[in-house]
C-alpha cells in the first residue's frame, strides 16, 4: 500500500503537467503571452497551487509550452543552411518560419518580442537571423535574391506576418502561406520563367466595422 501512493501520486503530477502544458498550449497559441496564468490553470482544471508547484514562473511553462516549437524552428535553420540551393535554402526558411508563427500566437510573441528574461527565444532569433544573412549572402551570390536585400526586411515581414493573428483560425494558416509567398516573390530578383506556382485559395476573411459606419 505504501509503495503504491508514492506512484500514485507521482502519476497525478504527470498528469497535472501534461494538462497544464495542453492548456497553456492552447491558450498562449490564441491569445499570446500576455494571457494570465490563472487562464491557463483554470484551463487544465488545476488550482493555481498546481500549476505553480510545476512552473514556478510564468517564464518556465513559455519555454516549456514551446519546446516543440523551438526545436522545429532549428530544424527548418539546419536543413536551410544545408541545402545546396541557397536560394531555395532561403525560401524554405522563410516559409517555415511563417508557418510556425502562424499556428501559434504566443510563439510568434515569444519570438519576435522581448519578453522579460526571454533568453531562450532571444537566441533562438539570434541563430535564425544569423542564418538568413548567410543564406542571403549565398543567394546573392547566386543572383536570385535581391541586392538589396538585408536582414531588418525579413524582420520587417514577420512584424507585418503578426498582423494575421486577427483573422479567424481557420484561414490563418492559408493567409500565411499566400503571404510568405508574396513576399518571396518581392525578395526574388526576377520572376521565374514557365509557369508560376500557384498559391494557396485565398481565405475569406470576416471584416469588421466600428459602430455607425456602413
Amino acid at each position: 500500500m505504501t509503495d503504491r501512493l508514492p506512484h500514485a501520486v507521482r502519476s497525478d503530477a504527470r498528469d497535472n503537467r501534461a494538462r497544464i502544458l495542453e492548456a497553456a498550449r492552447a491558450v498562449f497559441g490564441e491569445e499570446g503571452l500576455s494571457a494570465p496564468m490563472r487562464e491557463v490553470a483554470r484551463h487544465a482544471g488545476v488550482g493555481p497551487a498546481t500549476l505553480y508547484r510545476h512552473f514556478a514562473t510564468k517564464q518556465a511553462l513559455i519555454v516549456e509550452t514551446f519546446a516543440e516549437q523551438r526545436r522545429a524552428c532549428h530544424a527548418a535553420v539546419r536543413d536551410a543552411l544545408a541545402d545546396p540551393d541557397p536560394w531555395h535554402g532561403f525560401r524554405s526558411l522563410v516559409e517555415r518560419i511563417c508557418e510556425l508563427h502562424a499556428h501559434s500566437r504566443g510563439f510568434a510573441d515569444a519570438f519576435m518580442t522581448a519578453f522579460p528574461e526571454a533568453m531562450d527565444f532571444a537566441a533562438d532569433r539570434e541563430q535564425t537571423l544569423r542564418a538568413v544573412s548567410e543564406l542571403a549572402r549565398r543567394a546573392q551570390e547566386t543572383g536570385r535574391l535581391r541586392p538589396g536585400f538585408v536582414v531588418d526586411d525579413l524582420v520587417l515581414m514577420l512584424m507585418a506576418h503578426r498582423g494575421l493573428q486577427d483573422t479567424p483560425r481557420a484561414a490563418r494558416v492559408t493567409a500565411s502561406r499566400r503571404f510568405a509567398a508574396y513576399v518571396i516573390e518581392a525578395f526574388r530578383t526576377a520572376p521565374e520563367t514557365g509557369a508560376p506556382t500557384p498559391l494557396p485559395p485565398a481565405p475569406r476573411l470576416q471584416l469588421t466595422h466600428s459602430p455607425g459606419t456602413q
